[in-house]
């Protein structure tokens, strides 16, 4: 069945302006995005959907196709859905939804979060361990499940409660979720015609929205290191430390 990738990206970032267009290793961090998954070879049609002609113009440039899509989107799932709405991507029932600041999602993380949807999951997505030190970050958001792999709930707090997130043993730690999504266009659709819920807005954390309607969320449970996402200006330092890093060693 044929798979359809979306990166979602707007302009209107708050914790750091501008943040698509943000340069990682010198290029800016959607095309970064887009190469990546490219790399993994699972998109049959890769689309960055924005509502920036500015976005759309530099992915363009870089080779990859862009929709500008409307601007009043709460979630980058709206924005998936809108595009997938659209007569010419009414084939694709396998629908992945990328986020626009994981330039470092690895292939296991996205075929995972496909493979939750295929096996029966509303949802699919994907999460990798955590070191205790770091629980406590808002910015990474943590995942707990039950013994199948079924999302019980996401939080930008340590979850589960332990105290002091230190105090957590490595091997009983906690789990990071990933930035993508796989739906089913009828869960997609349902999402996307929603209002925000409660839990969604108070921790600010779209895929609640999901569990809040009763939709199931498989997480793929990956034994990898935790990469870092671009949420802020000090992510986004760390991350072109890890890019030079990694392009030396690949010399």
């Amino acid at each position: 069945m044929p798979v359809l990738v979306v990166i979602p990206a707007r302009l209107g970032s708050t914790r750091l302006p501008r943040k698509p267009l943000q340069p990682l290793g010198g290029v800016p961090l959607i095309v970064r995005v887009a190469e990546r998954i490219q790399a993994h070879g699972i998109a049959d049609r890769l689309v960055v959907a924005t509502d920036a002609e500015e976005i759309a113009s530099v992915v363009g440039g870089a080779g990859f196709e862009a929709i500008l899509t409307g601007g009043g989107h709460r979630s980058g799932t709206e924005r998936v859905a809108e595009l997938c709405s659209r007569a010419e991507f009414a084939g694709y029932e396998d629908i992945l939804n990328v986020q626009g600041d994981a330039p470092f999602l690895s292939e296991a993380a996205v075929r995972g979060a496909l493979g939750q949807v295929r096996s029966g999951f509303d949802l699919g997505t994907a999460a990798v361990r955590l070191a205790p030190g770091l629980a406590a970050d808002p910015s990474r958001v943590k995942v707990v499940t039950d013994r199948t792999g079924r999302a019980l709930y996401f939080s930008r707090a340590a979850i589960p409660w332990r105290g002091r997130p230190e105090s957590a043993p490595a091997e009983d730690g906690y789990w990071q979720h990933l930035g993508v999504y796989a739906y089913r266009r009828p869960a997609l659709r349902r999402l996307a015609a929603a209002a925000p819920t409660r839990l969604e807005l108070q921790e600010d954390l779209e895929q609640l929205r999901a569990l809040e309607l009763g939709l199931s969320i498989g997480v793929a449970l990956l034994q990898e290191p935790a990469m870092p996402a671009v949420d802020t200006a000090d992510e986004l330092r760390e991350a072109e430390e890890l890019w030079t890093v990694t392009q030396e060693a690949t010399r």
